[in-house]
């Protein structure tokens, strides 16, 4: 069993991939049907709320905890099929957004601040507590969606009208993004997606087989 400390490039990317995968998925689910998967969420907030993690599968907590993730990476890369489309359009715009991010030190400077001030709630609160997810979105509001391109989460208006509905999709675009900055800096590029497709499914149907097996244990 591949352990933390061994594990190579391709499936530090390839967790890294599939936190971002697991937060639009919930994305896309939440807007569409108002459900929203609550373990899954939880691992998609403590990621963003985690800011020095000791490697990657840290960042997550284990294998298991992204396999939601997993599969719809496997999923959306092996044949996208129209149920898969919209996740595919989320990823994209979440890479363009952090790559925005990226060159704007100001921004991530507030970001960093004002998470430690979140983090501090957070020890007092559950992660996923209303007030948290809250200020997580309010956030989100100050510095990202202040780009001229923005995420546009289609779903029905239901669902998205409600205002504890918009933080959780706008926190868990957050996590996306902070697990696409995490790709990034594991020398993730978009055009690997094309270029190492199979490679990844490879990658991601090999670890999903391992959070299998960390469930029977």
């Amino acid at each position: 069993m591949t352990t933390i400390t061994t594990m190579t490039v391709l499936q530090n990317r390839t967790i890294a991939l599939a936190g971002i995968c697991q937060a639009v998925h919930l994305v896309n689910r939440l807007a569409t049907t108002g459900y929203l998967a609550k373990p899954e969420f939880h691992v998609c907030i403590n990621s963003l709320l985690e800011q020095n993690p000791s490697s990657t599968l840290a960042t997550y907590g284990q294998i298991s905890s992204i396999k939601y993730g997993l599969k719809t990476l496997t999923s959306m890369l092996g044949d996208i099929k129209v149920e898969q489309q919209q996740n595919f359009r989320y990823l994209l715009s979440v890479l363009h957004l952090q790559s925005k991010l990226q060159g704007q030190r100001d921004a991530l400077e507030i970001i960093g601040a004002r998470l430690v001030q979140i983090n501090q709630q957070a020890l007092h609160f559950e992660p996923t507590h209303d007030n948290i997810i809250a200020n997580l979105a309010d956030l989100y509001t100050d510095t990202i969606s202040k780009y001229r391109f923005r995420v546009q989460v289609r779903g029905e208006a239901c669902y998205l009208q409600q205002d504890r509905v918009t933080n959780q999709v706008r926190s868990l675009l957050f996590s996306a993004i902070r697990s696409a900055i995490l790709w990034q800096q594991l020398g993730g590029r978009r055009w690997h997606l094309l270029i190492y497709r199979k490679a990844i499914i490879a990658c991601a149907e090999q670890l999903l087989a391992q959070a299998t097996t960390e469930q029977l244990h």
